[in-house]
């Protein structure tokens, strides 16, 4: 895959996308329309399953007061309370303890609005570029490239980078790739990977961005 043929491989993908369902973020995103629920959504997701995530944010969402989850709902909550209600989400106990404690660093940094830049998102507990950029995306609806596993591999997988680590692929894709493409090439990849791109053993019988992979099983 060359960076002419983004445009081509994005059209494939999209359409790959939504013949599944859609990642738990973007289905937070869909229902709530808040930014906040999708920080805390995504904080939720790193290192767990879907469907362990989606029980998580069921849980703790309907703690909220008022029509959506906010951070004066954290503050009301002990940090027990909230392992309890994210538990069995990976490291519950430090997610707990990040969440408990967001509400006071945006009160203290922010004036407890939450921001919508990467680099002042990547300040707040638990917040690294992967949750900051898929805040701002899908959050925010600003460009912004999350760069997960999925996305790190399949780039890699098809030529189109030659990176080591997550964060010289978003630095890279913030080279090549249109900003057009910013905002969903996270959610195409991530779905995508789930569903055929597996790190091992991969479906490329029927794929359909096979013509553009190098690495396509024959």
């Amino acid at each position: 895959m060359t960076i002419d043929d983004i445009p081509a491989v994005n059209r494939l993908l999209k359409q790959e996308f939504k013949a599944h369902s859609a990642p738990i973020i973007e289905l937070i995103e869909a229902q709530t329309h808040d930014p906040f629920c999708v920080l805390v959504g995504t904080i939720l997701s790193a290192r767990t399953k879907d469907a362990c995530t989606a029980g998580a944010v069921k849980r703790l969402f309907a703690e909220a007061e008022g029509e959506f989850f906010a951070p004066a709902d954290l503050e009301r909550l002990s940090e027990e309370r909230i392992a309890e209600l994210i538990y069995p989400v990976g490291f519950y106990r430090d997610k707990a303890r990040h969440l408990k404690a967001l509400p006071q660093v945006l009160a203290q940094k922010f004036g407890g609005k939450l921001p919508h830049t990467v680099e002042e998102l990547c300040e707040l507990p638990g917040v690294g570029r992967k949750t900051a950029n898929l805040t701002v995306a899908v959050g925010f609806d600003l460009p912004a490239i999350c760069v997960d596993v999925h996305v790190h591999r399949i780039c890699n997988r098809l030529g189109l980078i030659q990176t080591r680590t997550p964060l010289e692929t978003e630095m890279t894709l913030r080279r090549i790739l249109p900003v057009r493409y910013w905002k969903t090439w996270n959610s195409h990849l991530v779905s995508f990977g789930q569903t055929r791109c597996a790190p091992v053993r991969p479906r490329c019988s029927g794929c359909p961005i096979a013509p553009y992979c190098p690495a396509k099983a024959v």
